[in-house]
């Protein structure tokens, strides 16, 4: 099948289809053997892109302005306009579209960033919502591929902690599209969206994904990879207390990677991860609660089976994969 997705926007994976995000895994697989062999790009040569940050990044930020430079395109970071304040998101997004090829937006509302694709006139691409992280999960399912001889529709993924979260829904939605099992193992409280699960079990019916949403760790057994991520998502720093008491019990250590029974697991997270007391937050969490490790312990993050530094370079290659699909010459 031939897949073009030139000028397409790139919003959610629920806007693709398995052969789309199948073409845009394998071509972040070339992209990565092209990197790695230091062959110089050009599909990005004369290429203008902005990237428009409401919360801040690491991975994200870097990833795409490496990917475009990779390319032979040139970056706006731009973290001060007007967006919003004294212009309209809809009369920002007609000017920076006049300006740009391509715009990638990190922020709260998946409102603003469909916007932005609306009145743009040119591919928008999430950095991340509170609603979906597709780039996230694009690397994650490298990141899978990569370390199984499975196919994907015999891989089983399951997500322990916040099963709500940004990361939790955009793993359900690629989980459903590619046909595998994927596992939410959350207190009740913190289960999904009833919506996007329904609708996430309609494809399940389609490709044969098996979708399931539980409070029971002993749904881990079998699990070829193992995913968490923090407990309290940026926007919701006062939740820290609320959210150690709901999820103190789904803290991914040796005890829960023991119960999968699978000695070719693999460990994931989309960093950054309270694993340790060397970060400014993790210090205050312990000096508060009396927690040293939070989501996962320093024991399983830098275990072998962990692949984390891996799923982050994955990062570099699904995005340039998006951004060379959609703009690329």
């Amino acid at each position: 099948m031939n897949i073009n997705l030139k000028g397409r926007s790139f919003l959610t994976l629920r806007d693709f289809t398995p052969e789309e995000i199948n073409y845009l895994l394998d071509l972040a697989f070339k992209l990565k053997d092209k990197k790695r062999t230091g062959i110089i790009g050009s599909s990005l040569k004369g290429k203008n892109i902005v990237l428009l940050f409401e919360k801040t990044s690491t991975r994200t930020r870097c990833a795409f302005e490496t990917a475009c430079y990779d390319e032979g395109g040139n970056v706006t970071f731009l973290s001060n306009s007007q967006m919003g304040k004294k212009e309209s998101l809809e009369d920002t997004a007609k000017v920076l579209g006049r300006f740009y090829d391509g715009i990638e937006f990190r922020g709260y509302s998946q409102k603003m960033v469909e916007d932005l694709s609306l009145y743009s006139g040119v591919p928008v691409w999430n950095g991340l919502t509170d609603l979906y992280h597709p780039t996230q999960a694009l690397a994650d399912v490298m990141t899978l591929k990569e370390n199984t001889d499975k196919p994907l529709n015999e891989c089983k993924l399951v997500y322990v902690g916040d099963g709500r979260n940004n990361v939790a829904n955009s793993l359900m939605v690629i989980s459903a599209k590619m046909g595998m099992s994927f596992t939410i193992i959350a207190p009740k409280e913190l289960h999904t969206d009833n919506e996007l699960l329904n609708d996430m079990k309609k494809i399940a019916g389609e490709t044969g994904a098996r979708i399931t949403v539980s409070d029971e760790l002993s749904e881990v057994k079998d699990a070829d990879c193992i995913y968490t991520d923090v407990w309290v998502s940026m926007g919701e720093e006062d939740k820290f207390k609320e959210r150690i008491e709901l999820l103190h019990d789904y803290q991914v250590n040796m005890e829960l990677v023991k119960m999968a029974e699978n000695d070719n697991l693999i460990f994931l997270h989309c960093l950054p991860a309270f694993h340790d007391l060397n970060t400014t937050v993790g210090v205050e969490v312990y000096e508060k609660y009396g927690l040293k490790e939070m989501e996962v312990t320093d024991e399983v993050f830098r275990a072998p089976f962990s692949k984390v530094f891996d799923q982050a370079e994955n990062r570099l290659h699904t995005i340039k994969a998006v951004m060379v699909a959609t703009i690329g010459n």
